[in-house]
């Protein structure tokens, strides 16, 4: 597969590395990136150590700054979106900060390891940089294992080193993070990060979630507000003459029954809708002054009521029932279904994999409505999933250097840099389609793949220029959906839960399934909480009030 060039990356970064892959698969610059990725099963972090509350000055100071004016401006978080590429793109950094330093940097990647000699486009963001930056690359469905060995190791650890937070290894926070890399808080809070106006640029809730224990270690990779949309087929329906206009749950129901018939279903799956209708925390809320686990909550069991009623209603694909949902997509995109919950970047994904074979083709995520008819609750995603780390060194110089580099690589749409990293070098690795619309080379497919981005990446944006009406459609979609959303409970807090609790949710992964498909009943559910409760549950629950109480 080589898909389009990137033009501004869709944060589908979600809670977790299935949504984050599926982001990278869904628009990359990285060409060659197997859009298959983004059925990758989520991890969770293991550890004993949370970090508290942010401290004093230690985030940095927010500053905006744009090169480009967006043609749908950011409204509460959402990604700006650019109907037009810059006939003229600025050089943000007119000068290589480096000075030809030698560094090494571990990152990770789903996708064939590019050359790294001879390699042209590593060659020309190294030239913008002014530094020798060599790349330790590692299978990132092993990333966890590659990590583990490396840390193990503290003199052989890089320069530069990626971690994913589904590959936080144990004892990170407690023993590690503080041991083998450097605190950037000196060199980076508050008004200290004025020195590097690409950095600042990044909103601070990303920051936040670079904070081990009361100190900034971490440089982000951003995400969005909102990751996960119901998307129905407005192509197929506007045929039909069928509007959607939800109010409530069951509308969505009775909409997903008037749909099938014949060889066509009215929806997959639609258990990630059910809990965003019914306003289902991530993890906890707070009912009084009591912390409640989300599989306790009034809100997680009328979405598993729900999900089943639609499920009874025989409006869900067979092989959905069956447990087949990898090829969801699949089904999809064909017209066998009709509704489906996907993360936002699979939206310019279908685009990409649909339009040439089929011109109309077109997917529309519902606008969000609650279950009840109530006002809807959109709860935010992680503002970052990915960060990297500079090893520890008391040559300051050095520290100073690699964020000079950073303040590069976090350069935002509309500058050169941006255009080098996503892109590539002009003539080698594309060329200017319709639009000015970057059309990828043989070439690229080889030596471009995604490497420097997950050192630091600017905050997202919407300029998939390529697919008509798309970017319009997006931006406005995310603008009126960012209006809903609401910070969870421990929002942008980097907690590491205690390892011996990491499985004892794991059987609701299960019981959601089978509820949902009948096998199982909402007895079997209370059945679960209590040996939750009384598998750590309870524990856990005194852990996080720890959490909550040092913030307090």
């Amino acid at each position: 597969m080589t898909p389009p060039l990137q033009l501004g990356r869709v944060g589908d970064v979600a809670v977790d590395r299935r949504s984050f892959l599926g982001m990278l698969a869904a628009g990359a610059a990285v060409v060659g990136v197997p859009s298959l990725l983004s059925a990758c099963s989520p991890g969770t972090p293991t550890g004993a150590a949370t970090s508290a509350a942010p401290i004093g000055d230690v985030l940095p100071k927010y500053i905006p700054i744009t090169y480009a004016e967006p043609d749908y401006p950011s409204v509460n978080g959402s990604p700006p979106g650019y109907e037009t590429i810059p006939a003229e793109l600025v050089r943000s950094v007119p000068t290589p900060p480096g000075t030809g330093l030698a560094l090494t940097a571990m990152t990770p990647l789903w996708g064939t390891i590019p050359p790294t000699k001879g390699n042209q486009y590593y060659a020309a963001v190294n030239e913008l940089l002014g530094s020798d930056l060599t790349f330790q690359i590692a299978d990132g469905n092993t990333y966890g294992d590659k990590l583990a060995a490396v840390l193990a190791s503290p003199k052989d650890v890089p320069d530069w080193v990626c971690v994913p937070s589904w590959n936080l290894p144990p004892r990170f926070g407690s023993e590690i993070v503080g041991n083998v890399f450097q605190d950037l808080t000196p060199y980076l809070a508050g008004d200290l990060v004025e020195e590097y106006p690409n950095l600042a640029n990044i909103p601070t809730d990303a920051w936040k979630y670079c904070v081990f224990n009361g100190r900034l270690y971490g440089l982000p990779f951003p995400g969005e507000t909102i990751n996960d949309a119901t998307f129905y087929r407005k192509d197929l329906l506007d045929a039909q003459g069928i509007t959607v206009a939800l109010t409530n749950g069951q509308d969505l129901i009775d909409l997903a029954k008037e749909l099938t018939g014949g060889n066509q279903w009215g929806a997959e799956d639609l258990w990630t809708t059910a809990t965003q209708i019914h306003g289902v925390v991530p993890k906890w809320k707070l009912e009084g002054d009591k912390l409640v686990h989300r599989v306790e909550t009034d809100e997680y069991r009328a979405a598993l009521e729900w999900n089943a009623a639609l499920f009874a209603s025989g409006a869900v694909h067979p092989d959905a029932v069956a447990g087949q949902t990898g090829d969801a997509k699949l089904r999809f995109q064909s017209g066998r279904s009709l509704i489906m919950a996907d993360g936002m970047g699979g939206w310019n994904e279908a685009l990409r994999d649909n339009l040439g074979s089929n011109p109309s083709y077109w997917q529309q995520p519902i606008d969000p409505f609650d279950a009840s008819g109530g006002e809807p609750v959109l709860f935010k995603s992680n503002p970052a999933n990915i960060f990297s780390f500079v090893k520890k060194s008391e040559d300051e110089a050095k520290i100073k250097e690699v964020l000079a580099l950073a303040n590069v690589l976090a350069a935002p749409y509309g500058t050169v840099e941006f255009d080098t990293i996503n892109n590539g070098v002009e003539g080698v690795h594309y060329t200017r389609g319709a639009d000015r619309v970057p059309v990828p080379t043989e070439l690229a497919a080889v030596e471009l793949q995604p490497t420097y981005i997950f050192l630091v990446d600017p905050p997202t944006a919407e300029a998939r220029v390529q697919y008509p009406g798309y970017v319009k459609a997006a931006s406005e979609w995310r603008a009126m959906a960012a209006g809903y959303a609401q910070d969870p409970l421990f929002y942008a807090q980097q907690i590491v839960e205690p390892a011996q609790y990491a499985s004892i949710g794991q059987p609701f992964e299960d019981l959601e399934k089978d509820i949902s498909r009948g096998r199982k009943s909402m007895d079997d559910l209370d059945a679960a909480v209590e040996t939750w409760r009384a598998s750590g549950g309870e524990e856990l629950r005194a852990f996080y009030q720890d959490v909550l109480d040092s913030q307090s």
